[in-house]
């Protein structure tokens, strides 16, 4: 009687779904039970209800669900009832209030939810029922568990001086349930409840609050969850400590020679783990005062001592004053000379060159003159700071007129032929590096150049870097050579600090000596790989200061006209002004996900390959013309070559990694070695920009010896952003050439000009274009309209705090256009300003 009353009981409370149970048997309905009299008033109450779970590779997931007092319990999953032989029931009484507990259980099994997957969670719920109603429970919803294998964000090696904060980025792989995570140092779990000198952050990254030397380590960020745990690449983590000075000593006895000494020592704390030596002097010396001095004469013999040498002091004066006579008048002469003779000699030569081929520029003109220049031996010569002695220092003496960087000829004249500079680069660097301030500097003859220079100016290059340092006319003080040089630093030669969204978006650049007096802002000319918005950037100006620390010396777009440093940037250039001398390096931080660093994709396969494998590398660098030239040098160095030209793309600050996958291959002769569908290279590792030769190999393997026809696809993109295809289509044997004999673009200029022939406007015409525009004109047709006509006008208060203006906009316009400059477009413009000088272009080689 009681399998008959059941369907009964449970048709009268909820007929709605009396065509489910129809589909049972009568003797199947054993989850089915009827009530005591006492308690057919009771609604369903449930114990437990089912709870999330999470499917573990395939293992199914059980469900529970225990009410009291019901009469039937089954599960519904995604809206729909589950079979009656899928749930196991269980039948109890409750102790305590006697009334009947009935539970229910199903599995869920990874097929059941997979059918669903995308188009809604999976979700399932029981419903009790008793003689008075019905009950739900809560919604279980059951997901498949997993942990991808690749972080979105590793942690990177830094090297950090001592005390000062680190901060580690982790951001781990997708997963569900969301991963957990924890740091280790050397395979040793980091507690910061242990050590507060750790902290880790919300987002999971590692703060460790002041560099300790035993911090010092190879730092890994776990992941895990209930499928698998996975392990970041190390970041090496090196604390170095730079040596400071002790105490000065206490001052000497006065000597013999009437001064005194003190010192002090590298000892506190002294350099380690690859730390910086100390700068400055270790050793000091001062003149005593005439009391303190050692009197040695006394009474008749001092008064002798005295007069003999007042009478030596007047000769010397006498002779003294009668030299610096005679040498002024030759100067002036000289001068004289050199500006109404020199200048005019060289005459007006076009500088337009035409490239014999794309990307190779043909030599320039040679000129006939002959500039001989006798340095001014009168002059006080230039102070500098740091550890520069003056040159009436008895020891390292350092001077620009006649010291170790300057070897005079045994006549006293220093020449330029030819405006050209050709001594020999390692002589150079090695009588350079020994001064004490320029030891730190690299010994890199090919990505140096150097030159000797006075009031004539000149320029300095470093070919196919596009780098370059315009010394415009004046800029040196009339009377002073310097001999000056131009050097690339490669990345891994210093310490650029960066932090959060920043990235280095030029070469590190050093113009010396620094220290040196300039009359005029000289121009330094160097690459960038940003998308040359400011609205997305902020782009600062680092300089490195004599004690090797970066410091900030100028924001792009809020310049000051009173400071010494000027930018101005181009779409793939930065033109700075500056007053001084040092190493420079341009760092941007993103002020957004929409900032973009351009990044140069160059492919490059073997120029010889006798075997079945063929490699075919892609190169992601900074689209900078420095890093191109040192990879093209590397690649022709491991006998490489360029199968394809190079592309561009634009990667956002997005922290979306690189993807990297070749395609259409002719699977009956090639096949790839690739395990994945594609290689993904880490977001950071491309944007802190510290690896300069970051690329991907892709191993291919043809079937057959004979097979030597490749064709296929190479895809290069950005998750979520921007990417570049390559179409490949050449023959791996008959291309045997290497990578100089014709993409290595190889500039023939010379690396140094000094006068005239560095300049593309000759010298006595670019005075009469100052005098001409300088002056303000009522109807704008001066300095001003030359600057709007050159679409310079967003530098227009900075050009009006220079004394000469048109100097300045004529100095940028040469550092432009050195390579491609027109002369008569110039012309134009001065034309269409108004004014007559114009006309002095067109004047013929013979008329100047």
């Amino acid at each position: 009687s009681l399998l008959h009353t059941a369907p009964s009981l449970f048709c009268t409370v909820c007929p709605s779904v009396s065509v489910f149970f129809s589909l049972l048997s009568c003797s199947e309905h054993t989850a089915t039970a009827t009530l005591p009299a006492a308690f057919s008033d009771l609604l369903p109450h449930f114990q437990v209800e089912p709870v999330d779970e999470y499917i573990v590779k395939n293992k199914p997931v059980t469900l529970t669900c225990r009410s009291t007092p019901a009469t039937q319990i089954y599960f519904k999953c995604n809206g729909e009832w589950v079979h009656q032989d899928d749930h196991l029931i269980e039948r109890t009484v409750d102790p305590a209030t006697a009334l009947p507990v009935m539970q229910v259980t199903i599995d869920i099994t990874r097929q059941q939810v997979e059918k669903i997957f995308g188009l809604d969670e999976y979700w399932c719920q029981c419903v009790a029922w008793s003689t008075t109603g019905t009950q739900k429970s809560q919604k279980a919803y059951i997901r498949i568990a997993y942990l991808r294998k690749n972080f979105e964000e590793e942690p990177q090696g830094k090297e950090v001086a001592l005390d000062q904060e680190v901060l580690l980025r982790c951001h781990p792989p997708e997963g569900v349930p969301q991963a957990e995570v924890e740091w280790q140092r050397n395979e040793d779990v980091i507690d910061p409840a242990s050590d507060p000198n750790f902290f880790i952050t919300t987002d999971h990254n590692l703060v460790i609050k002041k560099a300790r030397l035993a911090d010092t380590g190879n730092y890994t960020c776990v992941a895990k969850n209930i499928v698998a745990r996975r392990k970041s690449t190390s970041a090496t983590v090196l604390v170095y400590v730079d040596g400071g000075w002790s105490e000065w000593s206490k001052w000497s006895a006065c000597g013999a020679d009437c001064s005194m000494w003190r010192s002090r020592e590298c000892t506190q704390p002294s350099p380690g783990t690859g730390g910086k030596d100390c700068q400055g002097l270790d050793l000091q010396s001062l003149n005593c005062t005439s009391e303190q001095c050692p009197q040695t004469v006394s009474g008749a013999e001092d008064v002798a001592l005295y007069v003999g040498m007042v009478a030596v002091a007047l000769c010397l004066t006498l002779l003294l004053i009668v030299v610096v006579l005679v040498y002024r008048r030759k100067k002036e002469g000289l001068d004289a000379d050199v500006a109404d003779s020199s200048i005019l000699t060289t005459g007006f030569q076009p500088m337009g060159i035409k490239p014999s081929k794309p990307g190779v520029w043909a030599p320039r003109p040679q000129n006939s003159h002959l500039l001989t220049i006798q340095p001014d031996l009168t002059t006080t010569t230039t102070s500098y700071q740091g550890t520069l002695r003056s040159r009436h220092d008895t020891t390292g003496k350092f001077s620009m007129t006649n010291g170790p960087l300057l070897d005079p000829l045994p006549n006293g004249s220093h020449t330029l032929h030819n405006g050209k500079l050709n001594s020999d680069p390692a002589e150079f660097v090695s009588r350079l590096s020994t001064q004490s301030y320029f030891k730190t500097l690299p010994r890199d003859v090919a990505n140096t150049s150097y030159g000797t220079f006075n009031f004539l100016g000149g320029r300095l290059t470093i070919p196919n870097t596009g780098i370059s340092l315009l010394i415009p006319p004046e800029a040196i003080p009339r009377g002073k050579i310097y001999e000056i040089y131009l050097t690339v630093q490669r990345k891994e030669d210093l310490r650029l600090p960066l932090a959060g969204c920043q990235t280095l978006l030029s070469p590190v650049v050093s113009c010396g000596p620094p220290g040196v007096v300039l009359s005029r802002p000289v121009i330094l000319s160097m690459d960038h790989c940003s998308d040359a918005c400011l609205d997305n950037w902020a782009v600062r100006l680092k300089k490195q200061n004599y004690e090797g620390a970066w410091e900030d010396v100028l924001l792009m777009g809020e310049e000051l006209v009173s400071e010494p440093y000027y930018c101005q940037l181009e779409a793939e250039t930065c033109r700075l002004f500056s007053e001084q001398l040092g190493t420079f390096a341009l760092v941007g931080e993103s002020l957004h996900m929409g900032a973009a660093k351009r990044l140069r994709l160059v492919l490059f396969s073997d120029a010889y390959c006798s075997t079945l494998e063929y490699n075919i590398r892609v190169y992601c660098m900074d689209d900078t013309q420095d890093v191109f030239k040192e990879v093209m040098q590397m690649e022709r160095q491991l006998g490489g070559r360029l199968i394809d030209e190079p592309h561009v793309l634009l990667f956002k600050d997005s922290y979306h990694n690189l993807r990297l996958s070749i395609h259409d291959m002719p699977l009956a002769h090639w096949r790839s070695k690739l395990l994945a569908g594609y290689q993904e290279i880490p977001f950071y590792h491309i944007w802190n920009g510290s690896q300069r030769y970051l690329h991907c190999t892709f191993t291919l393997e043809r079937l057959s010896l004979s097979t030597c026809e490749l064709t296929c696809q190479l895809c290069v993109w950005q998750v979520e952003g921007e990417g570049q295809s390559f179409s490949l289509d050449f023959n791996i044997a008959k291309d045997t050439r290497a990578v100089d004999s014709e993409f290595l673009l190889m500039d023939s200029n010379a690396t140094a000009l000094a006068g005239p022939s560095a300049f593309q406007i000759p010298y006595l015409i670019r005075q009469k274009i100052c005098s001409s525009l300088d002056a303000p004109c009522p109807n704008g047709a001066d300095w001003r309209m030359l600057a709007q006509r050159l679409k310079l006008e967003r530098h227009m208060s900075f050009f009006a705090s220079k004394a000469s203006p048109t100097s300045v906009i004529l100095d940028l316009w040469e550092a432009q256009h050195f390579h491609s400059g027109n002369i008569n477009q110039l012309a134009t413009v001065m034309a269409d300003i108004g004014k007559q000088e114009a006309m002095i272009f067109l004047v013929s080689d013979g008329e100047c």
